[in-house]
């Protein structure tokens, strides 16, 4: 592998990955949600999981993408957690800090704004 290949991969943690969440948060065609909520919503998630020690260096590193579409095109943001295959509705900075203390931190799935796992 090539040596800037090998930095990022160690940048940003992937050996330790053990959850990746992507977001549709700013969608080219806006029809999930409004292209601000989206966008607050992934600043948000980058925030966060970063104050908590989630990323990067992190034992336990949580990936995060941000996606241009989920294809739901309904109750955005949606966000679907992998391995899990768990997908959330309604992705409001409010709702993410659920899903990131209860799901991403403690394991457990966050039936209130999931929809389909």
């Amino acid at each position: 592998m090539e040596a800037d290949l090998r930095k990022c991969v160690a940048d940003l943690g992937l050996e330790r990955a053990k959850t990746h969440i992507f977001l549709c948060a700013q969608p080219t065609e806006a029809k999930c949600c409004d292209p601000a909520a989206g966008a607050e919503s992934w600043e948000f998630l980058k925030r966060r999981l970063r104050e908590l020690g989630l990323s990067g260096s992190a034992e336990n590193v949580v990936l995060r993408s941000k996606a241009d579409c989920l294809r739901i095109c309904m109750k955005g943001p949606v966000a679907a957690v992998y391995p899990e295959g768990v997908w959330y509705h309604s992705c409001s900075p409010q709702v993410l800090e659920r899903i990131i203390q209860e799901h991403l931190i403690g394991g457990k799935v966050v039936a209130e704004f999931c929809f389909y796992r």
